[in-house]
């Protein structure tokens, strides 16, 4: 049996609908992370994220922009500074940031549904344990670093897509 809405319940369904794809709550939530996590930046921009993938693909580690978020830093760098970079780069955490903004995430982030990218998973794979996945949610501010292995292993369940762009 189809069960009909009226108007009213349309609006509110499609209101609910646009809040968790909208995920300005994604963004905010990394700017939320990065407040809380005192040794963590954002993602370097620009020159400075040119020469931390360059150092990193020195290393033999190839990896993208878009697979992390955010780096733990064992101290203050310049990132300007290629030797600086050089020197520090093993002791850096590339943190990809998840962030929850619904209700039905419940404690331990357990119904949390959310997507690792390939080159997220590829990194985790290259950067091992330097690869982080930091999972929070905003209504109430739970916090977990993780892994994508960890990830995975807690899964209930999988769907694998194509994403592409025309």
């Amino acid at each position: 049996m189809e069960m009909l809405l009226n108007p009213v319940e349309v609006i509110a369904a499609k209101r609910a609908h646009l809040a968790r794809l909208a995920n300005e709550g994604g963004a905010s939530g990394e700017q939320h992370a990065l407040l809380i996590m005192d040794q963590w930046i954002a993602r370097p921009k620009g020159s400075a994220l040119r020469i931390l993938l360059e150092e990193l693909a020195a290393d033999g580690v190839k990896i993208r922009a878009s697979s992390f978020d955010a780096l733990a830093l064992p101290t203050t760098m310049d990132f300007s500074d290629r030797s600086e970079v050089r020197l520090h780069l093993p002791a850096i955490t590339f943190i990809e940031i998840k962030t929850a903004n619904q209700p039905r995430v419940q404690p331990g982030f357990k119904g949390f549904f959310f997507a690792l990218t390939e080159s997220e998973i590829a990194a985790s794979e290259q950067l091992g344990p330097r690869h982080r996945v930091a999972l929070f949610n905003k209504l109430t501010g739970e916090f977990l670093l993780t892994s994508v292995p960890e990830i995975i292993s807690r899964t209930k369940s999988m769907n694998w897509q194509l994403s592409v762009q025309l």
